[in-house]
């Protein structure tokens, strides 16, 4: 069995899964993680998934106003206006690269970009940091024609809106530009952003009167509290609630996420089918493997008795039959033939 097209999923610090992305100048939206992760995370009914799920995510993003709200709010700039030139957009620069799959496409009137996931689940090791660093190439060769110049390379916002804090020191938000390690006031300006949102923040604070981190905007402490299940507050989050109402009553989009459920319940059995497949096999060769050594070494032993009983050297016992020194003069004594 061929296995090295497909990929397993992982089983390890299993939180509960979703995903999603921007772009300043395009909007991207990814369930990638979830396809792999489906393993373990099984998608609520429809009039139980929240904002987290990401199929509503996407479609609650739809909305133009609340899309270009989110992104003012969380990067604190003011955006003229916001596009949507693509409902689904894939970005596969090689037939054997990993692809990347943009189920929103958004950009805005000065071109920046704008990548934006709704993260539940939390890799282990540094899986989710290196995927912003594909996510970023990808976007870069998307953007870059042949033939263009360097410098018309539009600026870019990867954001990451996580259900946990991902580097463990309670910022409800993390920035991330390239500074020079020498002169950590020297910025690299190459136009790339990378942000982590925790919502895991705000979850011992009631307002942003009594949050220690007077920077964010209060919306975004209402947003945070409301991704961790609280009642909308503000009037921004009560329109991302109203929205969410709005596509819950929307009868194509419930039959869509039925679709899309099982579509994921189909990716999840064939993943484990490929793993109980996988393991089969290699439980079988591992068997092998033993038989054969196990053949080996009773081989090994007969040549050694033979030896023995021809009154041959231990030294020379060992040197042709593998076995150790200790190892022939127990067999010997096991015989009486020493």
């Amino acid at each position: 069995m061929n296995t090295a097209k497909y990929k397993l999923p992982t089983t390890k610090y299993w939180h509960y899964s979703r995903e999603l992305d921007l772009d300043v100048s395009r909007f991207l939206v990814h369930d990638k993680i979830k396809l792999y992760n489906a393993s373990q995370y099984h998608m609520p009914k429809w009039q139980d998934a929240t904002i987290t799920e990401n199929f509503l995510f996407e479609k609650v993003m739809h909305n133009k106003r609340i899309c270009k709200r989110l992104i003012e709010k969380i990067l604190g700039i003011t955006i003229q206006s916001i596009e949507f030139p693509e409902a689904e957009k894939s970005i596969d620069i090689r037939r054997d690269s990993k692809s990347v799959r943009l189920d929103v496409y958004v950009t805005d009137n000065t071109g920046r970009v704008y990548d934006i996931e709704m993260q539940c689940t939390n890799p282990f090791d540094d899986e989710l940091v290196k995927r912003t660093r594909y996510y970023q190439g990808m976007v870069d060769m998307d953007l870059i024609d042949k033939g263009m110049n360097y410098t018309e390379l539009n600026s870019t916002y990867i954001i990451f809106i996580c259900t946990f804090d991902l580097f463990g020191l309670g910022y409800p938000m993390y920035t991330f530009r390239n500074v020079c390690l020498e002169d950590n006031t020297l910025e690299l300006n190459d136009g790339t952003t990378k942000l982590f949102l925790n919502s895991t923040s705000v979850i011992p604070y009631e307002s942003p009167d009594t949050f220690p981190y007077s920077s964010l905007d209060d919306d975004i402490f209402y947003f945070l509290q409301y991704i961790n299940g609280h009642a909308p507050q503000g009037k921004f989050v009560n329109e991302i609630d109203t929205e969410v109402g709005k596509v819950k009553e929307n009868k194509e989009m419930e039959k869509s996420y039925m679709t899309y459920t099982m579509e994921i319940e189909r990716h999840r059995r064939e993943a484990k089918n490929i793993g109980i497949a996988i393991g089969r096999e290699e439980g079988l060769n591992q068997g092998l493997k033993q038989g054969q050594a196990v053949g080996r070494k009773f081989q090994a032993q007969k040549m050694a008795l033979s030896m023995l009983e021809d009154k041959a050297s231990i030294p020379l016992i060992s040197k042709y039959t593998g076995l150790t020194e200790q190892e022939i003069r127990a067999l010997a004594k096991e015989h009486n033939l020493l």
